[in-house]
């Protein structure tokens, strides 16, 4: 059954009668940026106590993320659109979400309140899991300990996850923000479980590319934050089908440009389009962006990209199937 989600109290009521009668719930707590492997912990914890106790698998997150709400100016850059974290969760056996407007009102709820009100009375929560630094409520008053007392008057239970630590590092949003930011695309992978990703839809080019260098699909990506300036090895998706793909981040300086934009040249495709969406996979960093003397020196270099981007998929292709036969 695919992820049900509901965007208010109120449309929650009708999706968890939808579920019935699992009228109780495992549930977790927070924004969830990046889905990344500390994320992913916590929520198969929940899917699994779920399938034990015959209860539903639940999320509670919120749009927008509420540093923008309460400290806009400092507000992290988001990794993921809630659509991509939707989807992550989805396959990690949650059930169902609830994505709560955040707002001033909503930031006013005492952790008292929060608990009764959305947790007990609308959710009926029966666990809950979070990290051992979890807190909320109004000005972030409340705590584990908090939730544990108030766990004990209202019948549910509170389980500590404890962090991933992956080379000596907690895995956190903020890590994999700092590994995309600086382009190295191979510890964020790591981080995340899988390679970052930009979405978004087809966005009409100058055609410049295509008729001085080689062919490319600009992507106009739905992401706040994107992998510094540079050449990638990636994989891009257009209409549901994956293709090997060397992606330029940058300002096109060869050509004067000065806005940003994400191409790529697709291996092994012909087609011309100019619309539909578009999801970018990055695998490796090849190098900087630099100003050619021109197209020749450009397409030059270019071809040298996508021959190290060739030779990049084939040593992955090698890796994937030495550990099939391990």
């Amino acid at each position: 059954m695919p992820l049900r989600v509901a965007r208010s109290l109120q449309e929650w009521s009708r999706t968890a009668g939808a579920l019935a009668p699992r009228d109780r719930t495992i549930i977790t707590i927070g924004n969830f940026d990046g889905v990344h492997l500390g994320h992913q912990e916590i929520l198969r914890r929940v899917a699994e106590c779920a399938r034990e106790t015959v209860c539903l698998a639940a999320v509670v997150t919120f749009d927008p993320h509420p540093m923008k709400v309460l400290r806009p100016g400092e507000a992290p850059a988001l990794l993921s659109t809630m659509a991509q974290r939707l989807f992550e969760m989805d396959g990690l056996g949650i059930e169902a979400a609830l994505v709560l407007p955040f707002d001033l009102e909503l930031a006013k709820l005492s952790p008292q309140d929060f608990v009764r009100t959305i947790l007990v009375e609308t959710l009926r929560v029966s666990a809950l899991f979070v990290g051992e630094s979890f807190r909320f409520g109004h000005r972030q008053a409340g705590d584990v300990k908090t939730l544990r007392q108030l766990g004990e008057q209202y019948g549910y239970r509170v389980e500590i996850v404890e962090p991933v630590v992956l080379r000596g590092e907690v895995v956190s949003s903020t890590a994999v923000r700092v590994a995309v930011g600086e382009g190295r695309m191979g510890t964020a992978r790591q981080l995340l479980g899988r390679p970052f990703a930009l979405t978004g839809t087809v966005r009409p080019g100058t055609g410049t590319g295509g008729r001085v260098v080689v062919p490319t699909l600009n992507l106009a990506h739905e992401q706040e934050i994107v992998p510094c300036i540079g050449v990638y090895a990636t994989e891009t998706f257009v209409d549901d089908r994956g293709y090997r793909s060397t992606t330029n981040v940058g300002v096109r300086p060869t050509f004067n440009g000065s806005a940003l934009t994400v191409e790529s040249h697709l291996f092994d495709f012909e087609e011309r389009i100019t619309s539909g969406p578009m999801q970018i996979w990055f695998w490796k960093r090849l190098r900087g962006e630099h100003k050619f003397s021109g197209p020749d020196a450009l397409r030059e270099q270019i071809s040298k990209d996508l021959g190290r981007t060739r030779t990049f998929f084939r040593h992955l292709d090698r890796a994937r199937r030495s550990q099939q036969t391990a």
